[in-house]
Formats: structure tokens, C-alpha cells, sequence
């Protein structure tokens, strides 16, 4: 069996010396290497900016959703999506261990999810199964890999697996939001009413306590709605996350010209940074969890405006995230109720 690199390197068909991430195109070819694990996959959770844009080219149809989404994995050897530049991640059953691999608490038929981007992972799709474009959940039959450095969580036996997949997708949002937020601070989320946005709220208003100030906003009357159903936030709004003076006058009244300590990005929409600026006060903090984020918007735009804020790039994996959002969901009634009705 052929030995590879920890990081996937040795996968990388272009550009050579560059990562799989990166990489425009990687080998999907599903013999492993002595450090890898193959893993038949039964469900696809692509990354919402991603789903939002391949729906949109397709009209909606899911047939041609279908065939964009194998186009890209056939053009790429993975799904990385060249617009938006994201993955997702996905379920599946474990089919074969690299005997580099050996000392690991796992073996063949445990069922796992990945908590890596599929923007990285060796993926072949046979066929697709089923589209829920409501949840952004793709049925298919396929296979993926794994590499040494990728890292998984086993799936929970107290919820459906459509909800933990729901909830591990996104679970890098409310993990740094329970890092980040503050006794006492004031935090604004924009995109409040989505699966990110919704784990923040809880994990936001538990860490500020009863002297901070939870601001949040959706853009339709049912993201509203789901704000407001879940009773985290003081302050509700409802706007267009891309005016941004809008969204900074609605934020100033909410907090009597102090704006926010700290703002949560977590929408699936491009030309959201600005408002993000704008809502948050000189030496605040602004976390960008949307994949859709433009590092060049955001810098330029914060100079450009002359506003002195911190700029967190979304990472989607911190210590203990896989756990932290799972007990997000396990510890309050009101979300785990939403999230089934909408994801399981």
C-alpha cells in the first residue's frame, strides 16, 4: 500500500505543491493510501452560500442541481464549488482503515461525519438519491476519503442523523461565539435565523449574561420569525444585510449610538461586510462565519471608512466544536425543537 502525505498532498493532480484545498483539481480515485479512510458516504450537507449559488444557476430545478453538483466533483475530484469557493461535509459509513491508521479508536461500519470541507475531500458521487433544498442536504451514493490530518466526529445516538449533520455543518460558528463573547457585551448577528446563526444566539446570550444586549437580525419574514420564536435576542430586527447604512442606523438605535462589542456574520450572501463594519464600534471585534466573506471587501472596506476593528476569518474547526454545538442543541428545548422540525 502506498504511503501519503498526512495533509493530502500526495493527491494533488494541479497545481503541483500546493494543498488539496487549494488545489484546482485532486485524485478521486478511491484506492486509499496506507494513512487514509474510505468512507462510503450516504449524505452531502453543502455549505449554504455554495447551495444558494449552484440553486440559483439551476433555477431551482433538482434535476440540474444534480448536474452541477457532479459536474463540479468530476471536474475537480471534489465538490468544491469555483464560485463561491466552498465545500461542505458529509455522513457516511466507515469502509476501510490505512493500516498507518491502526491505533485509532475507529473501525470499519462505525458511522461518522466529517468536520472537514468537502472543498478538500477526494469524492466520487455514483448517483444522487435524493435533494432537500430546504436544509441543503444531498442524498447521494459515493464514496470519500479521509486524510491522516482530517478530522471526523462519530455520529450521536440521541438524534436523527439529518439533525447532527444539521448542526456538525456548521458547528465551528457557535464554538468561537461561545470563545468570544463577553460578559456584558453588546453582539449583533446578522443572518440570525440559519442554522449558524441560530446556535450563536443561544451560545451569545448564555455567555453575555443578563448586562450584555443580544441584537439580532433575519432578512425574511420566516428567518424573523425563528429569531423570535427561539426568545434569545433583546432586539430583532429585519433588513437587507447588504444596505449597509441601513443596517448601521437600525444597530445605533438598538444600542443608543454604541454599537456592537462584537458582530457575528453568518449569512450565505455575498456583499454583507460593510454592514458588518458599520454596526460595530471602533475596537470591536467582527467574526465573519459566511463562506461568501470577501477578505479584499472587508479589509479595504474598514480602511476606507477609517473604522479600527478586529477581523476574524471564519474558521470552521476550534478545539471542542464538534461537542460544544451539540450540547448547544441538547441544552435548550426551544432550538432542538426548531432544528428537528426544520432538518430531521
Amino acid at each position: 500500500m502506498k504511503k501519503g502525505c498526512p495533509f493530502g498532498s500526495h493527491r494533488v493532480i494541479e497545481p503541483k505543491g500546493v494543498l488539496p484545498q487549494p488545489a484546482r483539481r485532486i485524485d478521486n480515485t478511491m484506492e486509499i493510501f496506507h494513512n487514509e479512510i474510505l468512507i462510503d458516504v450516504e449524505t452531502l450537507n453543502i455549505d449554504a452560500a455554495s447551495f444558494t449559488q449552484i440553486e440559483k444557476e439551476a433555477l431551482g430545478d433538482e434535476e440540474k442541481i444534480g448536474e452541477i453538483m457532479k459536474g463540479i466533483v468530476a471536474d475537480r475530484g471534489k465538490h468544491h464549488n469555483p464560485i463561491t469557493g466552498s465545500g461542505g461535509m458529509f455522513i457516511g459509513q466507515v469502509a476501510q482503515i490505512g493500516p498507518a491508521l491502526g491505533a485509532r479508536d475507529l473501525k470499519a461500519g462505525d458511522r461518522i461525519a466529517s468536520l472537514v470541507s468537502l472543498s478538500l475531500t477526494p469524492l466520487r458521487i455514483d448517483a444522487i438519491k435524493k435533494i432537500r433544498k430546504e436544509t441543503d442536504q444531498v442524498s447521494i451514493e459515493g464514496q470519500a476519503i479521509l486524510f491522516e490530518s482530517g478530522i471526523y466526529a462519530r455520529l450521536p445516538e440521541d438524534m436523527p442523523d439529518t439533525l447532527a449533520l444539521a448542526v456538525l455543518d456548521v458547528a465551528g460558528a457557535p464554538a468561537q461565539a461561545a470563545k468570544l463573547v463577553r460578559p456584558g457585551d453588546r453582539v449583533f448577528i446578522i443572518g440570525a435565523g440559519g442554522k449558524s446563526g441560530l446556535l450563536c444566539l443561544h451560545e451569545a446570550k448564555k455567555r453575555a449574561g443578563i448586562t450584555g444586549q443580544i441584537i439580532a437580525m433575519g432578512h425574511s419574514d420566516a428567518s424573523t420569525r425563528r429569531i423570535e420564536e427561539l426568545g434569545m435576542a433583546d432586539v430583532v430586527l429585519q433588513g437587507d444585510a447588504t444596505s449597509s447604512l441601513e443596517v448601521m442606523n437600525k444597530v445605533s438605535q438598538a444600542t443608543d449610538g454604541e454599537m456592537a462589542d462584537l458582530t457575528i456574520n453568518c449569512v450565505n450572501i455575498p456583499n454583507t461586510e460593510m454592514s458588518s463594519i458599520l454596526a460595530t464600534r471602533d475596537g470591536g471585534t467582527i467574526y465573519f462565519f459566511s463562506m461568501a466573506t470577501s477578505f479584499t471587501a472587508a479589509a479595504l472596506g474598514a480602511e476606507g471608512v477609517g473604522k479600527d476593528v478586529n477581523m476574524i476569518i471564519g474558521n470552521g474547526y476550534t478545539r471542542g466544536h464538534a461537542e460544544i454545538s451539540l450540547h448547544t442543541l441538547r441544552e435548550n428545548p426551544v432550538l432542538r425543537e426548531m432544528f428537528e422540525r426544520l432538518y430531521a
